[in-house]
């Protein structure tokens, strides 16, 4: 018996995945969960109360997310999922970046503190990967292929 861990795959293997990936719902996904940053901005967030909002904005999203990957035919549902967390997290940057001077006349946010950018990519991607683990948990319940 041959206790090796198997090989990973070769570069070309993971970058033509990456070619797999659907882009439209990579869109939908980081659209869907730009909600928490615009009840922000509106002060909505505050005016519904904290921590609570901002917490069942977040499972809300994190549900839609998980049954939008498990009941479709998306190829990746986990590297789908990764990609719209990081593609959430590049657009809250960039959202903040524009409304944040407009609504108060200076910038606020991450880019405000570069040193909150990365930690900011990497949460996301894995938020994204959590509930890609558990799209392939939707999808394995519903005797789907993963």
């Amino acid at each position: 018996m041959n206790s090796r861990p198997a090989p990973g795959l070769p570069l070309s293997a993971r970058l033509r995945r990456l070619n797999r990936l659907n882009r439209p719902m990579v869109a939908l996904l980081a659209s869907v969960a730009l909600v928490r940053p615009v009840f922000s901005v509106t002060g909505a967030t505050d005016a519904l109360g904290r921590p609570l909002t901002p917490l069942l904005l977040t499972l809300l999203i994190s549900l839609f997310w998980i049954l939008a990957l498990g009941l479709s035919r998306v190829r990746e549902p986990l590297l789908t999922a990764v990609a719209a967390g990081v593609a959430y997290a590049v657009a809250a940057l960039v959202l903040s970046g524009v409304l944040s001077p407009v609504l108060t006349g200076e910038l606020r946010g991450p880019l405000a503190r570069p040193q909150a950018v990365l930690p900011m990519l990497l949460v996301n991607g894995v938020w994204g990967a959590v509930c890609g683990v558990c799209a392939l948990g939707v999808r394995r319940l519903r005797g789907g292929s993963v």
